[in-house]
């Protein structure tokens, strides 16, 4: 689709609100630098960001479950939740912090991004362990779909864990779902079965969040708003009817959080609506194929060097596919993907 060109009037407003902001942040950057100069604020500690509102955090220091509400600094640009910083406090009269200033950012293990609008990425979250994907007995899902959060997730670094929800729909036996669940098993993804209307429906999902910071990813009606509801029964989350007619569901939460879950030990988890749905438009032919794990051994093994998996003699990949190494669905899954990008 074509961009549309801005007129002059309109070039000249946007440039002059961005200067406006420019001018504001620089503005409370220099007030925070006379305060700190002058040692209004206490000593560096260590903290989590639990939200982000622009340029103001909340910061929930260490070993402490009240956050605070804190300025960064202008140097310090593209701070998200769950980034880990240093942050200094300002005490009012009887010694409580009212508020605080962030002075640095520690290293991150991880950064989830998603790209903006102009497909640039940019990072919404950070210092994650897990992305759990859900997907729910109804609506039912297509493995494609599975794939495409799963090559998603890969493309991140960040460990995938497939969430099967609702199974107290399951039929006795398992049906096609749990089959296709033992598939992903084999080739080595974790699987976690949930379901809201047991008493010990959450046992494995506990287990697995426990020592861990997660997000929760997933189309709309597979029960994630349902599933941290229960895990953060303190918190008020809408929970999204689920349309007899349509099978779907819809969207429900809008604020982007770190929470500490109460229901598994040091488990965190960050949930956003930008975080929750994945798209695939910001990767290349070769990073979707990285992201079919049992591609990665063969990738390079091609006859060519330039092999796009299609018809090419001597394809590594097709060669798996002929000997079963690869499941026939992945395979078309993966073209489809492929397909689908261009």
């Amino acid at each position: 689709m074509t961009k549309r060109k801005l007129n002059r009037q309109q070039r000249w407003r946007i440039e002059k609100i961005q200067a406006e902001r420019a001018s504001r942040a620089s503005r409370l950057d220099e007030k925070d630098g006379e305060k700190l100069a002058a040692g209004e604020y206490g000593p560096e500690q260590p903290g989590r960001i639990v939200a982000h509102f622009g340029r103001t955090l909340d910061v929930r220091p260490e070993g402490d479950d009240e956050a605070v509400r804190c300025h960064m600094r202008a140097n310090l640009e593209g701070l998200v939740t769950g980034d880990r910083v240093i942050w200094r406090g300002r005490q009012d009269a009887e010694g409580a912090i009212v508020e605080g200033v962030v002075v640095a950012r520690g290293e991150r293990t991880s950064v989830l991004e998603r790209p903006d609008a102009r497909g640039q990425l940019k990072p919404v979250a950070a210092n994650i362990d897990q992305i759990l994907i859900v997907f729910a007995v109804e609506p039912e899902p297509h493995p494609n779909l599975i794939d495409r959060y799963l090559v998603a997730a890969e493309s991140t670094g960040i460990a995938p864990v497939l969430v099967l929800n609702k199974i107290d729909l399951l039929p006795e036996d398992g049906g096609t779902l749990m089959a296709l669940l033992h598939r992903y098993e084999a080739l080595g993804y974790q699987v976690v079965a949930t379901t809201t209307e047991r008493e010990n429906g959450l046992d494995a999902l506990h287990a697995r969040l426990a020592g861990n910071t997660s997000v929760f990813v997933g189309q709309s009606g597979v029960g994630k708003s349902s599933l941290i509801d229960r895990l953060l029964p303190e918190e008020e989350l809408r929970i999204g009817a689920l349309s007899k007619d349509s099978r779907k569901g819809t969207h429900t939460t809008t604020t982007a959080r770190l929470y500490s879950l109460p229901s598994a030990a040091a488990a965190e988890l960050i949930d956003s609506p930008g975080i929750r749905e994945f798209g695939l438009g910001h990767l290349n032919e070769q990073q979707v194929a990285e992201g079919f794990i049992e591609f990665r051994d063969l990738l390079g093994h091609c006859r060519f060097r330039d092999c796009r998996h299609r018809q090419e003699p001597g394809c590594a990949l097709l060669e798996a596919l002929e000997r079963g190494d690869i499941h026939p669905e992945r395979f078309a899954s993966y073209r489809r993907i492929l397909d689908s990008l261009e």
